[in-house]
């Protein structure tokens, strides 16, 4: 058995000091608890900036939302940075594996990145959003598919997919082929039709699934939270909450998703590859390439 935690917390938006301070002690309260996976919501470092809209309309951008934009760039974090290294020690001193949401600053473009670190302090790992939702396209760019580790930690295989990527049904698919077990699901989403959907992947995947939302009163639109962890059937282990500040845990038998591939493997018995294959291209894709 394995003790997994999900984060239900809110950012400090603008600040990466304030937000990894309060990471730092976070993870030191999962871990505390027996958590050896510890599970953060999109955004968490860094800031969901939820009800804004940076000054932005059709055909025109306002000297004002420019200005907000540049304090939410200087508020993301570089990768590997100082603010990684930070996480990477708190993975390292309380021998956990981290999953944790956070705005990367890469040149002049800002990601809604996943950040892996494991128990001997290593940065394990990195997913960026593959596809920013409506407004977000505004502030981050875009992910490619060399970004979509599934990595093994020892007690099984751990992946993450931020908020409505997980209403890509190729990119599930994607995922289930390389073997998640423990399927991290950050989020801001709070309706309760998440934790629905929550259900349905741990059922389509017959994987556990950890789904860490944001939960904050401040800003301009509040985040009332939902975090859930579900088994490979479907059954919840613990959540949805959607009242305050929480770490949900779980004790995890990891040997249940053989019971559940008995009868539904997607990407196995159960496809029709003579019907329908997927293919993914995992190529880092830059906008200028150098040859010499």
């Amino acid at each position: 058995m394995t003790r997994v935690a999900v984060v239900q917390a809110g950012a400090i938006l603008f600040d990466s000091e304030a937000c990894l301070t309060k990471a730092e002690a976070l993870i030191a309260e999962a871990a505390a608890g027996g958590a050896r996976l510890i599970v953060f919501p999109e955004a968490f470092i860094g800031g969901y900036p939820k009800g804004e809209d940076f000054g932005a309309r059709v055909g025109s951008r306002t000297p004002e939302g420019r200005k907000l934009f540049r304090r939410y760039y200087e508020g993301a974090i570089d990768v590997p940075g100082p603010g990684t290294a930070r996480l990477a020690e708190a993975a390292r001193a309380h021998a956990a594996w981290i999953v944790i949401g956070a705005i990367e600053r890469d040149a002049g473009t800002l990601y809604c990145t996943a950040l892996f670190f494991a128990p001997d302090g290593s940065l394990a790992g990195k997913h960026r959003k593959l596809m920013p939702t409506a407004m977000e396209r505004l502030i981050w760019g875009f992910g490619d598919g060399s970004t979509l580790p599934v990595i093994e930690t020892g007690f099984g295989k751990i992946g993450a997919v931020i908020c409505w990527e997980n209403y890509m049904p190729l990119l599930r698919a994607a995922m289930y082929a390389k073997g998640v077990q423990l399927y991290c699901a950050p989020t801001v989403d709070d309706r309760e039709t998440w934790a629905v959907s929550m259900r349905h992947i741990a059922v389509e995947g017959r994987c556990f699934v950890l789904s860490a939302c944001q939960y904050s009163v401040d800003g301009k639109a509040p985040i009332r939270g939902g975090s859930v962890i579900v088994g490979p059937l479907g059954g919840v282990l613990a959540g949805p909450r959607y009242d305050c500040e929480c770490i949900l845990t779980a004790e995890l038998d990891v040997g249940e998703i053989a019971e559940g591939k008995f009868d539904l493997d997607v990407v196995g018995h159960y496809a029709r590859p003579d019907v329908f294959q997927l293919e993914v291209n995992e190529v880092a894709a830059p906008a200028v390439k150098f040859q010499e």
